[in-house]
């Protein structure tokens, strides 16, 4: 039995979500970003407990078909573009092969739901994790734009300024720059 949970981004998350399962005495196979593995079916009462539990923690079980689907798209999305070994890739054919739905489907419900668009939506989470690294200042503008899949400096810098509203010099220039939550874009 596979369940998905919404606002999962990142490996605390996980291990959060984990305590949770041990918490309420859940048997699972696996957790990654939006979803768990269990290895059998639960009561609907353990399952209740179990949601009001991921709620305390800001997550939320997810019912619905088209919201399991959504966070499947975020959560390959999410883990595609932190990966920094992960070469850059045509995002329609990723979804597409690991759902198993047309893109045009996919695209479709994530638009009719969160509305904003699928390519938007990498975009956001692309520059989030620019800010991100910028905030850091470990690495050069040109290591950066290597590493988050943009062909140049020049495209990110003009994408980050057409987005955000500043260049990225003028973004790490600030005392205290702001970051959305992962989970809020």
């Amino acid at each position: 039995m596979k369940l998905y949970v919404k606002n999962m981004v990142c490996s605390r998350c996980i291990e959060a979500v984990e305590e949770e399962l041990q918490k309420s005495a859940i048997e699972y196979s696996n957790v990654g970003l939006g979803y768990v593995n269990l290895t059998e079916v639960i009561s609907t009462e353990t399952k209740s407990n179990f949601s009001n539990a991921l709620k305390k923690r800001g997550f939320e079980l997810l019912e619905d078909k088209n919201s399991q689907i959504i966070q499947q798209i975020k959560a390959l999305i999410l883990n595609n573009l932190r990966n920094s070994q992960a070469p850059s890739i045509n995002y329609s054919t990723y979804l597409e092969k690991n759902i198993g739905k047309a893109y045009s489907q996919l695209s479709s419900i994530f638009s009719s739901v969160e509305g904003t668009t699928i390519e938007r939506y990498i975009i956001l989470q692309r520059l989030e994790h620019v800010k991100e690294l910028l905030i850091y200042d470990e690495l050069t503008l040109s290591e950066i734009a290597n590493q988050t899949g943009y062909s140049s400096v020049h495209h990110l810098s003009n994408q980050f300024k057409k987005i955000i509203g500043m260049s990225p010099t003028q973004f790490k220039k600030l005392h205290h720059p702001k970051r959305r939550p992962l989970d809020k874009i």
